[in-house]
């Protein structure tokens, strides 16, 4: 389990990112030196990671939610080789291991780079079902991090943090737009949000200055954010599900608002289909998850229907991933050659 420094820095990060080591040691009352050890040993020993990603909107990209029911004995090669593809995120294994659920990223204007969906899926052996939602709207996710990694950090902690943020990106207000050029520096941040300009500056061919201006400006206008990732059992969260829901349309903002106030919940977004209502729960244990099923969500008459899917295993989190800027560059590997 973490302790509360480490719980203190994995606050820190989601409140700035970026922020040096000096910074978060001064707001935590450690030394530099000990935020950077703690910093490396949850990396090496928690899977932390701090990534850069880029808002699917203002990068023209849709975010398809897939479920996958294929043959006991090919169901983790095949996620392997969704993750290994850079069109791909949230790779999970589900439901007794025979499920596979993936959000799937395609360019919103084209439809000629939905390959995965309309060719390499269906022609993929060993899948027996397939279903495709597509994400309408995130009310939980994203930018917006679990409640429960971060709620160590004073309010007075947390205002020494957010006011370096608020000086380093007051020049800009306006939305910002993600163009061809950023295309380097968004693969070198989905591998190290964290990356210092000097690396960003070699990966990109700008100038240090350069690199640190336009990133502040396409945080600052939303068009990139940074997102925490890290074992979800280290908090205590070892039981996991999916939950798909039907609501009545009527309701469906209010369910969704009410649920994306849930500590329970970290992810949850409208979609198509016959459910049209997605929810991630972390919960301490089955009881603890039944708990929440029948007396929190079990409140909300306005949810019909309610299938919960177990998570075994978290194949691929948010990165690394290719944003749809890179195509034409970068060609995606086809499941069928690795599986």
């Amino acid at each position: 389990m973490l302790d509360t420094l480490d719980r203190a820095l994995i606050h820190a990060l989601h409140i700035d990112a970026r922020a040096p080591f000096s910074q978060i040691a001064a707001a935590l009352d450690v030394s530099p030196q000990t935020i950077a050890r703690r910093y490396r040993r949850l990396r090496d020993e928690a899977s932390l990671r701090v990534v850069g990603l880029a808002d699917p909107h203002r990068a023209g990209q849709t975010q398809w939610l897939v479920r996958l029911t294929a043959a006991a004995s090919s169901a983790q090669d095949l996620a392997h080789a969704l993750a290994r593809r850079p069109d791909t995120s949230w790779v999970k294994l589900t439901s007794g291991g025979t499920e596979i659920v993936a959000v799937i990223h395609t360019p919103t204007d084209s439809s000629d780079g939905n390959s995965l969906l309309l060719r390499d899926i269906p022609r993929t052996n060993n899948i027996t079902a397939v279903s495709a939602h597509c994400l309408l709207h995130m009310y939980l996710g994203g930018p917006t991090n679990w409640r429960r990694s971060a709620d160590t950090l004073s309010e007075e902690q947390q205002r020494a943090l957010r006011s370096h943020v608020a000086v380093d990106t007051a020049y800009v207000a306006v939305p910002r737009q993600l163009g061809d050029a950023d295309t380097d520096l968004l693969v070198a941040l989905q591998k190290d949000g964290r990356a210092s300009h000097a690396d960003l500056a070699q990966a990109t061919g700008w100038s240090p200055v350069t690199v640190a201006r336009r990133l502040a400006d396409l945080q600052a206008g939303g068009a990139i954010f940074f997102d925490i990732e890290v074992d979800t059992g280290l908090f205590g969260a070892n039981t996991r599900a999916l939950l798909w829901m039907s609501v009545s349309p009527a309701h469906l903002e209010h369910v969704a608002t009410t649920l994306a106030g849930h500590d329970e919940l970290a992810f949850v977004a409208t979609t198509t289909g016959p459910t049209n209502l997605v929810a991630q729960a972390l919960c301490e244990d089955p009881a603890d998850l039944h708990h929440y099923l029948s007396r929190r969500l079990g409140s909300l008459d306005a949810i019909h229907t309610l299938e919960t899917s177990p998570v075994l295993r978290n194949v691929k989190a948010a990165s690394p991933m290719i944003t749809d800027l890179a195509r034409g560059r970068r060609t995606a590997p086809s499941m069928r050659a690795r599986t």
